[in-house]
């Protein structure tokens, strides 16, 4: 049947007259489809959110750090104490043909920097080599980053954290070559980075002061030892297969049993990463199991009530098909019914429930920065309103069918 404008206005009349009923029947979906958006959004807000603590961190990565050995090994007994130097950064790339990039940090806890009369203080010093961008990638508001000459010449530069420059700097603007006082040493402010993630090494990068190693190592007498040792694999390679060779590439350096691996303790973040996007994709499933399984409650509703609806109009229905009624018009206006009821009550529910992420993503706004997206994808809220269309059809299928078998004399009958 063709949905022209008479036909549309016998179904608002039918709806009209029948207010109570037609509520029943459209509150379902509108709480399935609300739900459904809902948890779509919640979850993509959630996830977001999530994600800002892992901001710029590769994960690919493995942090190696030492700890007392546990076992005896060719004389040695368990309980020594060791540390990473240089030469273990030459042995695993010599030996560990599948990582991408491997490089050292030194840092030192507990630091203030201090700029005129300003101060931060509980910041760490951080020494790091131009390759450290691949471990923890810099989010530059102003400046660059330590490159490779700062490391050779040993230049007094740095880098600081978003925290570390708000309280140096509180009237703002761009830092860079300004001078900041750590422990008595001057360092030229050359980049500033508003990295925010929570996913760090020895420290949060918005409270960081960041060096050349080089310098450090100089400044502090280090040596040539180290504190962590992080490394990249190349893409494509597992990172759990290549822990192993690592671990013997140090071992062989510094006497210490290869199956010790409490003495050479390895931080795995690939597996990390891959834990998280496994709880994300069950926390998917289960939003679209719990939401269909109550958008599909909802359209079994509109197909009860729609068949009592027709159960009552039985005469009408008689009537009609006395008069000249086909039974392809009495289909189409019962599954066109049940259309727009889904649709009208779907569609307010994805309005709400957009609403209501709106008023979440505006309490999520903190400084004019947005911290994660509560909002339905638009690609998603097309798909809903397909999924109601389709749904309003089958709901109305079975009443439509139960409409179509009313015979006219039955329906007088029963008048």
């Amino acid at each position: 049947m063709r949905l022209d404008r008479d036909t549309f206005r016998e179904i608002l009349d039918s709806i009209l007259r029948n207010r109570s009923r037609s509520f029943l029947t459209g509150f379902g979906v509108f709480w399935g489809i609300f739900m459904l958006m809902l948890l779509i959004g919640g979850g993509q807000g959630l996830k977001e959110l999530l994600e800002k603590n892992f901001e710029g961190f590769a994960q690919n990565t493995c942090i190696v750090y030492p700890e007392p050995t546990t076992k005896p090994w060719r004389g040695f007994q368990k309980g020594r104490t060791w540390a990473l130097d240089y030469e273990d950064i030459d042995r695993i790339k010599a030996r560990v043909d599948e990582l991408d990039v491997v490089t050292p940090i030194l840092s030192f806890w507990g630091k203030t920097a201090e700029y005129g009369a300003n101060t931060y203080s509980s910041g760490s010093l951080k020494g790091v080599r131009a390759d450290y961008d691949h471990i923890e990638s810099p989010k530059l508001y102003y400046g660059r980053y330590i490159d490779e000459m700062d490391v050779i010449q040993e230049r007094k530069v740095c880098v600081i954290g978003r925290k570390v420059y708000n309280q140096l700097f509180p009237e703002g603007g761009d830092p860079c070559g300004k001078y900041i006082r750590v422990d008595g040493l001057h360092y030229q402010v050359i980049g500033v980075d508003y990295n925010e993630g929570n996913l760090s090494i020895n420290g949060q990068a918005s409270e960081t002061v960041t060096v050349p190693i080089t310098l450090l190592q100089r400044a502090y007498n280090h040596g040539r030892t180290v504190d962590l040792i992080c490394f990249t694999a190349r893409e494509g390679i597992t990172m759990s297969g290549v822990i192993p060779k690592v671990r013997e590439a140090i071992a062989v350096g510094h006497y210490i049993d290869p199956t010790d691996e409490e003495s050479i303790n390895m931080i795995n973040t690939q597996l990390i990463f891959g834990i998280v996007d496994n709880l994300f994709r069950g926390i998917k499933f289960l939003i679209w199991l719990i939401g269909l399984g109550t958008l599909l409650a909802g359209a079994v509703g509109v197909s009860n009530i729609m068949m009592v609806s027709v159960r009552e109009r039985t005469t009408e229905i008689g009537i009609r098909r006395a008069i000249g009624a086909t039974p392809r018009m009495i289909l189409g206006q019962i599954v066109a019914e049940s259309i727009v009821l889904t649709l009208a009550a779907g569609l307010m529910g994805i309005v709400i429930s957009v609403l209501i992420l709106a008023g979440v993503e505006a309490g999520m706004t903190s400084d004019g920065i947005l911290k994660a997206a509560f909002q339905v994808p638009f690609g998603t809220a097309v798909a809903a309103a397909l999924l109601l269309t389709v749904l309003g059809v089958l709901a109305g299928l079975a009443p439509s069918l139960r409409a179509m078998s009313i015979k006219p004399v039955d329906a007088m009958r029963d008048e």
